[in-house]
């Protein structure tokens, strides 16, 4: 057996095993959303992170980078910014809301919350997760294709097959806890591939000459217009707001055994995030380097230019191919396929969830057991996974684009409502179904500027649209 696959095939009993072994801990419907509530500070930070950084970071951000060079680190900023903003103003109080309201869900919440017994917000709030996470899904299937293909020569939809099938079944088998601790192993194989392949790489540029990487004229887009430059480096920063409003993640700071224990999942997550971010894009920056001093091969052959790359996008397992042993090659390049199952897991997860609890069990089947419920979870799994397949096979959109619309769209609806929620006492629940709206709407229906994204003017209206309409509510009363 080739020492690659070696690697991969490794990889993935170990990953199947887990799922395995996780069985016998879901019980109910409680253990298969949040685990319980069992899950201590380690396993919690490590399952936020490689949930939140899906394939868009182990080949999106890599393969941006190796195109528009610096300009990419707004990008990285943008991001660090959202994930330490995220846990400083959301994890600690949504975890107490949590124990107090006693929820499973962000949609059961936001119902609970603000005692909408009509269940408004609960129905809105989960179909907008279910739409803005199939794209999401779909995005990882594509970019498992991708990396497949790169390193087995299957065709990417062949690629996309296996990985659907691995991810729904061990999903099925184990819920919350099978994700989470999948989530641990692939969280330390991301980390390794993000930080030690750049370090090889920068090691074969003959000169070691970091200004031979770096080249600042491209931090401001080099020689395209100032409107745009700008443009795209507030396109950067702005990632930064989709944490916020999350639901995978959100579910994660939910999920956590204790409140007190957050200070603690808080400094693994951002010891894990900042030499992981700044390793993708030196990723794509250093590939840049080889690529243009033709030492890199694919299929056999030399790669002289970025031209003869059919997908800027697969730059890191031609990296991990060129330059590293085959079964170390084997190993990291499980750590891309690592960041779309460790996502695509989790928003399968929330997003059968969410229909099981907020949808067949407020709405259809209120008398259901737990165990039937739990049934209707593993239906639903099956259901999305088949449609995000669907939508990957059809779609011709980089993954970096798909989780972009869906990044945002997220972010935008539900970002300012839970922040709004959590630290501003005079918010309403019609200014929350204002925002919810207002920020898909946005996001689908986009006021275009030449300078402001979708993920900033989407956000930002949807912001001010729970302010003014919560004030006009009190102003009614």
């Amino acid at each position: 057996m080739d020492a690659i696959a070696f690697g991969f095939i490794s990889y993935l009993f170990l990953i199947l095993f887990v799922g395995l072994y996780t069985v016998k801990k879901t019980k109910n419907l409680q253990d298969y959303a949040l685990g319980g509530h069992k899950l201590g500070p380690i396993v919690i930070a490590f399952s936020e992170r490689a949930s939140g950084e899906s394939a868009w970071l182990i080949l999106g951000l890599p393969g941006a980078a190796m195109l528009f060079g610096m300009l990419e680190i707004w990008t990285v900023i943008g991001c660090l910014s959202g994930i330490i903003l995220s846990w400083i103003l959301l994890a600690y109080p949504l975890r107490k809301e949590v124990e107090k309201y006693n929820v499973l869900t962000l949609p059961e919440y936001f119902e609970k919350k603000y005692d909408d017994r009509m269940g408004v917000i609960r129905i809105i709030s989960s179909l907008i997760i279910t739409f803005f996470f199939t794209f999401y899904i779909a995005a990882q299937f594509s970019g498992a294709g991708k990396v497949l293909n790169i390193t087995f020569g299957f065709t990417q939809f062949n690629g996309m097959v296996i990985a659907t099938i691995i991810i729904i079944f061990y999903t099925l088998l184990g819920g919350f806890t099978a994700v989470a601790f999948t989530d641990l192993v692939q969280g330390i194989i991301m980390f390794c591939t993000l930080v030690i392949l750049p370090i090889v790489g920068f090691f074969e540029i003959s000169t070691n000459n970091m200004s031979e990487i770096i080249h600042w004229g491209t931090l401001y887009g080099g020689e395209t217009s100032k409107n745009a430059s700008i443009a795209a480096s507030i396109g950067g920063l702005s990632w930064g707001l989709g944490y916020l409003g999350q639901p995978h993640l959100i579910a994660r700071y939910m999920a956590i055994d204790k409140p007190e224990h957050i200070k603690i999942s808080r400094k693994i997550a951002f010891a894990w995030a900042i030499p992981a971010f700044f390793g993708a894009m030196f990723t794509g920056l250093i590939g840049k380097v080889l690529v243009d001093s033709g030492v890199l091969l694919l299929n056999g052959n030399i790669i002289n230019s970025i031209n003869d790359i059919p997908d800027p996008e697969k730059i890191m397992p031609i990296l991990a191919n060129n330059l590293l042993p085959n079964w170390l090659a084997g190993i990291f390049i499980s750590g891309a396929i690592a960041a779309m199952m460790s996502t695509a897991d989790s928003q399968l997860l929330v997003s059968t969830t969410i229909l099981t609890k907020d949808i067949v069990n407020r709405y259809l089947f209120q008398s259901l057991s737990d165990s039937k419920l739990l049934v209707f979870s593993r239906i639903f799994t099956i259901l999305i996974g088949v449609i995000a397949f669907y939508m990957a096979m059809k779609s011709e959109k980089l993954v970096l684009e798909m989780v972009s619309y869906a990044w945002g769209g997220l972010g935008s609806s539900f970002g300012p409502v839970i922040v709004l929620t959590l630290w501003w006492k005079k918010i309403r629940k019609e200014g929350v179904v204002a925002g919810l709206i207002s920020g898909t709407f946005f996001t689908i229906y986009p006021m275009y500027n030449s300078l402001i994204t979708p993920r900033v003017s989407a956000f930002v209206l949807s912001m001010i649209s729970i302010i003014i309409i919560s004030k006009f509510k009190d102003y009614l009363d």
